[in-house]
This record gives C-alpha cells, structure tokens and sequence, in this order.
C-alpha cells in the first residue's frame, strides 16, 4: 500500500499537476461543504433535531438506508422519524409493545419492518447502560488506532450481540471484517465526528478523531477519485476505502475525509 508520505509523487502527476488537483479538492470542498447541501442528502434528517440522542438515532437510521436517490431515502427516513413520533430518542426508549404494530407497513428498499424493530430494540437495550451512541463504536478503539476499523467492527459485534438475533438485518450493518467499504457507516462517523465552522457535519463526538475516519466510499467517489489518479483499485471494498483515505491524507493528515465533499458533490454534479 501506497503511504501518505508518498502519494503525492505516486499520483502519476508532476508537482504542477499536484498543485492543482490540491486545488480542485480545496475549491470543490468548499462548494460542497456547505449550508446548502443540507436540504439535498440525507444528512438533513438528523439536523432536523437539536438533542444528540435524536441527531445519533436519526443519523443512524438515514444512514443505513442511504442506498437509492437521496430524494426518497430523505423522505423514507422522516416518514419513519414521524412513526416515532418526531423524537426518536423518547420513542426508542420509552415504547410499550403495541407502538411496535406502526411499523408493520414501513418499508425501504430491502429494509423491513422486522428489520427496524430488531434495531429499535438493539437500541433501546444500549440506551438502558450508554449516554451516547458513541461508546458503541468508541470503545472498541484507542487514540492509537490509525483508522476506524476496530470500531466498526466493534460496532456491529455489538448490534448482534443481542437475545435474539435477526440474521437478515445483518445485510444492512456493513463490517470491514467482511471486506465492506463501510459506506453508509463511515458517512455516519463523519457527520458524527467531523467539525468545522460550516455547520453541515456536527462534531458532537470527540472520543474518535477526525484522522482515523475513513472515506465513505460509494460508486461516485470511487470514479471521480479514480478519474483523479487517487485510487487505482477497481473494487470498491475496504481496502480501497483505506487507500484512497491514505492518498487524501497527503493533502490533509487531520481531516482527510472532508475531501469527501469535494468527491460526492463532483461525482453527483459531473
């Protein structure tokens, strides 16, 4: 694997050519870093709330059901928020048994109702012991960790940690374990971790760095990457996701995955 130190001599391109493709990635995050992105992806479910249980349940559900056009995972996602009565952290928490029957009709894609009531109960198990949805994913990591593998697969041991177990809502909590690139799940952590003074991503938590996230590598930002010479692999899987995160770290060893923007936003708005 191609190291950060050495990517920028690795990309294929002079020092000219480097300048400038920094350029482009600086210019393009900052256009798409940006208030007026909220409304059109599905980061706009959770900023819908002010309180950082309601951001990290919304966030998780609009995450895990981000595959499809954003229009309608934004709108699939509130219409479940609106089963949960707007305020999903007293709804996870607090329900009775015949709430459960709302969800009966609710579906997403290959999302099932069955499948929203095993995580409604993983989560409301968790919320009996954890202030935050962050301990879920932050303690199975140290500060020495260099990304968030540890993590995510901590993570989904933990969701399937349970008394009874679902195995087919296993398909829609990714693992690198498994090879996944994570997409969804590394799209959450950065909403969750990252902070800047734009307002789109929330910063809430602070027991993982924004160094160990790794980039949500979906169809768009693995083909404007490669466009870019950032990424060779041709799979988008976990090593990819690592690699690509390992060149954008030659631009920006502290917050490589802000790139992200610059990547989606040009791979959706070619």
């Amino acid at each position: 694997m191609r190291s950060a130190a050495n990517s920028t001599t690795d990309l294929k391109h002079s020092s000219k050519q480097v300048e400038a493709l920094r350029q482009w990635l600086e210019q393009k995050s900052v256009q798409f870093n940006h208030p007026s992105f909220i409304d059109t992806d599905p980061i706009s479910v959770p900023h819908r709330y002010s309180r950082l249980q309601d951001i990290e349940i919304s966030g998780f559900f609009a995450a895990i059901m981000s595959w499809g056009q954003r229009k309608t995972i934004i709108n699939k996602a509130i219409e479940l928020m609106v089963l949960m009565d707007d305020a999903p952290y007293d709804f996870i928490t607090r329900h009775v048994e015949k709430d459960r029957k709302r969800f009966s009709a609710f579906r997403h894609r290959t999302l099932q109702p069955d499948d929203i009531l095993y995580l409604v109960d993983v989560l409301q198990k968790y919320y009996q012991e954890h202030r935050s949805l962050e301990d879920a994913f932050a303690d199975h990591m140290t500060a020495e960790d260099e990304d968030v593998y540890k993590g995510l697969a901590g993570f989904y041991d933990r969701v399937f940690d349970h008394p009874w177990v679902l195995e087919r809502t296993r398909k829609h909590i990714a693992t690198p374990v498994r090879k996944s690139s994570c997409k969804r799940l590394n799209m959450y952590l950065r909403w969750m971790v990252r902070t800047d003074d734009t307002g789109v991503d929330f910063g809430l938590w602070k027991k993982i760095a924004p160094s160990q996230l790794i980039i949500p590598l979906d169809v768009h930002v693995g083909n404007v990457a490669r466009r870019l010479g950032l990424l060779d692999r041709t799979v988008n899987d976990w090593q990819s996701a690592k690699e690509l995160t390992e060149q954008l770290k030659a631009f920006d060893p502290r917050d490589p995955v802000r790139y992200d923007f610059a990547l989606f936003g040009a791979g959706i708005n070619p």
